[in-house]
Formats: structure tokens, C-alpha cells, sequence
């Protein structure tokens, strides 16, 4: 997922996978844009458009959700059980290794 939404000019992303009642699971992309690129509902479509066609409707993101920065460890790793876990209201569990973050 990543690897199709990063091939966008605009983004840097990490995506995670929910749980959905109709669906089983459904991908939530958070979204960090790079430089001169600003969110607007036109670049949300933009994105989805492309994942869409490169990993097809079914797999595509839902949800894109613009975000300043994403949770990082010291190592540059995006933390993707924190941002579902965050999303899910679960425990966060250890953030002793987080860098960066916008909650």
C-alpha cells in the first residue's frame, strides 16, 4: 500500500488496517505531504484515484488523513501499531522509542 501512495509527488504515507463489520479489514492512509503540497479534497481524491488504480478498488484506501508528521522512533521507523491502536482507542503500549508524533 505504501509503495503505491508513495509514487504520488506529493506524499510520504504509512497505511494501516481496520477492522470493518462489512469488509473484514479496511486500509486508513495517513498521509504526510512532502514540500509546496498542501491537503485539500482534491489531492485526497488525487491519491485515493492512484491507489486505486494501482492496487485496485477493494484494496484502495477509505480514508486519507493529512498529518504534519507520523508517530517515528529514534530510527526513523513509523510506528503503525500506535496509530491503530490509536485509532481502535486500544493501549498504546511502550512509546519509549518514539521520536516524532501528532496525536
Amino acid at each position: 500500500m505504501e509503495s503505491a501512495l508513495i509514487e504520488h509527488e506529493a506524499v510520504a504515507a504509512a497505511a494501516i488496517d481496520l477492522p470493518d463489520e462489512t469488509a473484514a479489514e479496511v486500509v486508513k492512509a495517513y498521509v504526510v505531504l512532502n514540500p509546496g503540497h498542501v491537503p485539500s479534497e482534491a489531492l485526497e481524491r488525487d491519491i485515493r484515484g492512484l491507489a486505486r488504480k494501482k492496487l485496485g478498488p477493494s484494496v484502495a484506501p477509505r480514508e486519507v488523513v493529512f498529518r504534519k508528521t507520523l508517530s517515528e522512533t529514534r530510527s526513523g521507523k513509523i510506528m503503525r501499531r500506535l496509530l491503530k491502536a490509536r485509532e481502535l482507542g486500544l493501549p498504546e503500549g511502550d512509546i519509549s522509542t518514539l521520536e516524532s508524533d501528532e496525536t
